[in-house]
């Protein structure tokens, strides 16, 4: 896998993320989802490459080889912000100031937390599978739910890390066909890994309270997205099945969105990586006169 990238461990104070680079020009990063690492972008990053972009794969704090700060009872520590200022920290040191982002599911949530919290950090911004939390729970209906009780299980204490850590490949079911091997082989690493587990279950609770609050005060304040934004979702997943149009709820907190739906399930950059790498490449590639395009 990242044939060509190099690897790192950078300490940004509480957190210290394991992070994949490689590349040359405009940098892009890639925010994977739970309970992924870094590694579900091996078929996208170098497709990226490819036309021209540095490209930077962080693990989030707390998923894959990255740690985060001790656990709370507030669940800060693994809010979105923090997360936030985690990639921004790890650009910097990287010597970005500026950069595009993706973030698919949970890293969808940090993308937009970055987008918000540091505006002029993130030139463009693109969301894959996910929706502001807020928006969610907003909408809570009995389809939802059925499909997406997990989030109200991980919040509760204690139970979560009991039933996943005493058979963690039964609850994640991870395919090596699907994923890749090597894929396959790091993430089933970290999911058996009592620490990680216990970190992803974090991000869930603090998507439920602190990131919750951190939403309802953005949109109290009339807080957007400023820079370009891009929607993409599973045409095989069941986003579109919920919400109708996900580019209309995004409407409600970006400027200038746009979006479509891939023939893929959920896990796109391991099942759709080049409709995806297109997508992407199409939202990031200039025009002649000098402005951005997007499919």
């Amino acid at each position: 896998m990242f044939e060509g990238f190099e690897t790192a461990r950078i300490d940004v104070g509480e957190a210290s993320v394991f992070v994949r680079f490689g590349g040359d020009g405009p940098p892009v990063v890639l925010l994977h989802g739970h309970p992924r690492t870094s590694a579900t972008w091996h078929r996208v990053a170098p497709l990226l490459v490819r036309a021209g972009h540095t490209v930077v794969c962080p693990d989030l704090r707390g998923y894959g080889r990255s740690r985060g700060p001790r656990f709370t009872d507030d669940h800060a520590g693994y809010s979105k912000r923090a997360v936030a200022g985690d990639v921004v920290a790890v650009m910097r040191r990287l010597g970005h100031r500026r950069f595009a982002l993706a973030g698919h599911d949970r890293g969808g949530s940090v993308a937009l937390r970055l987008a918000l919290d540091h505006p002029g950090a993130a030139s463009r911004v693109a969301f894959v599978d996910c929706l502001p939390l807020t928006e969610h729970l907003s909408r809570i209906t009995l389809e939802f739910a059925t499909q997406w009780w997990h989030w109200f299980f991980f919040a509760q204490p204690g139970t979560p890390e009991r039933v996943i850590t005493a058979d963690p490949d039964s609850w994640y079911q991870g395919d090596p066909e699907s994923m890749g091997r090597e894929n396959h082989d790091e993430w089933r690493r970290a999911t058996r890994d009592p620490d990680v587990v216990r970190a992803m279950l974090e991000d869930y609770r603090a998507g439920l309270t602190v990131d919750r609050r951190h939403e309802e005060a953005d949109r109290a304040a009339g807080a957007r997205v400023t820079c370009p934004a891009l929607v993409l979702w599973s045409l095989r997943d069941d986003l579109e099945d919920l919400y109708a149009d996900p580019v209309a709820i995004w409407d409600r907190w970006a400027d200038d969105v746009r979006g479509h739906g891939i023939d893929s399930g959920h896990h796109v950059a391991e099942e759709a990586p080049e409709a995806l790498a297109s997508a992407l490449t199409g939202f990031l590639r200039p025009d002649p006169g000098g402005r951005r395009t997007a499919p």
